[in-house]
């Protein structure tokens, strides 16, 4: 009896062994198959043209079937450290295209790729320079003295700061996941960009600081997550759809633009050492930045769960703004989330796009 026992249940493993093994193979064709069958990934395909444009620099103006229902245009300024496709991704998860559809005029400023060229290019430049050019430029094309300003995390930073100086262009303010406040210890992003040598390491890269370098330190921050991503590929890959996702996903994460030199040591040593923006000691070209004199209508945005951008670094802007007219909001959810989550679509767009409208007098 025991030895039949033992022939059965070796057989029972054979059979569960030689199961599995054919079910894996069933699965790697279907990756396989899948895969073979995507020829490109697009990303960024709402309709655009080029307004304006500085070097590598470019305005994109989003194309409209109908008139736009608030008046006044919208900028959006993205981060440095990543691209703004992120903000429309593809079709169906697209803050851009879900910002026309609520009836906004929608401008989106490209920063481009930074290079050798580029390697001396300060925070001023951005900021006085290519933002308030291409502001300049949509209140010239639109005949209005003021446009709706909406920043995004470090592009949110440089929203605030420029406000400060220009208040008299922004009607009203955006921010969304947008670091003021670098002093707090909740994201470990902050701690590791005080103990840096940015100038040694500006330096040792001779003055353009590579998008790589950038995306193994973010990866660094959760290296699980990366892990458990690809661990879920292969059953994830068995559908078409969901396969053409992570792709155009991956597509964005490893486009990361190298940083102008000059320009990521000023953020660095400026706000996220010395955290000058939220004493009110921060400086732009020998002019003191004061949030104060931030007094327009001013919407400000965090995820709950942000690991990049924790929402205490956000939400003290709001108590460094003399706005009276400013609104706090809360986004369940973590930083990509923000840009392409369904609660993004359904939601947080329509909040924004309302928002704005309320207040388009």
């Amino acid at each position: 009896m025991e030895t039949a026992n033992i022939a059965n249940q070796a057989a029972e493993t054979v059979t569960r062994f030689t199961e599995q093994t054919a079910e894996q193979m069933n699965s790697m064709r279907t990756w396989a198959q899948n895969l073979s069958e995507i020829e490109t990934v697009d990303i960024a395909t709402a309709p655009r043209e080029t307004v304006w444009q500085d070097g590598k620099v470019k305005l994109y103006h989003f194309l409209r079937d109908t008139k736009a229902k608030v008046k006044t245009p919208v900028v959006i300024s993205y981060a440095l450290v990543n691209r703004w496709e992120m903000m429309d991704l593809q079709p169906d998860r697209s803050m851009i295209r879900r910002l026309l559809q609520e009836g906004l005029d929608v401008y989106v400023i490209d920063w481009g790729y930074a290079g050798v060229a580029e390697r001396y290019k300060t925070m001023g430049d951005y900021i006085n320079g290519n933002l308030d050019d291409c502001i300049d430029f949509v209140r010239d094309r639109h005949g209005v003295d003021q446009v709706n300003l909406v920043g995004v995390c470090q592009g949110g930073t440089f929203s605030v700061i420029y406000t400060a100086l220009h208040p008299e262009k922004v009607k009203n303010l955006v921010t969304l996941v947008t670091p003021v406040d670098f002093s707090h210890d909740e994201g470990l992003l902050f701690r590791w960009s005080r103990e840096v040598d940015v100038d040694s390491l500006v330096e040792g890269f001779n003055g353009v600081v590579p998008g790589e370098f950038l995306n193994i330190a973010f990866d660094l921050l959760k290296p699980m997550a990366k892990v458990k991503k690809y661990v879920n590929l292969p059953k994830l890959a068995q559908d078409k759809a969901k396969l053409e996702n992570f792709l155009r996903m991956e597509k964005w994460v490893s486009d990361g633009p190298a940083q102008a030199g000059e320009a990521y040591r000023e953020f660095i040593n400026e706000l996220y050492k010395q955290n000058k923006l939220a004493k009110g000691t921060f400086e732009l070209e020998g002019e003191k930045v004061d949030l104060k004199k931030i007094d327009m209508p001013i919407m400000t945005i965090y995820a709950s769960a942000d690991h990049l951008v924790p929402p205490p670094c956000t939400q003290k802007l709001n108590d460094l703004v003399s706005s009276t007219d400013k609104e706090l909001y809360e986004f369940p959810g973590g930083h990509i989330g923000v840009f392409v989550g369904s609660r993004s679509q359904k939601v947080l767009a329509p909040a924004i796009a309302e928002w704005l409208a309320n207040r388009d007098k």
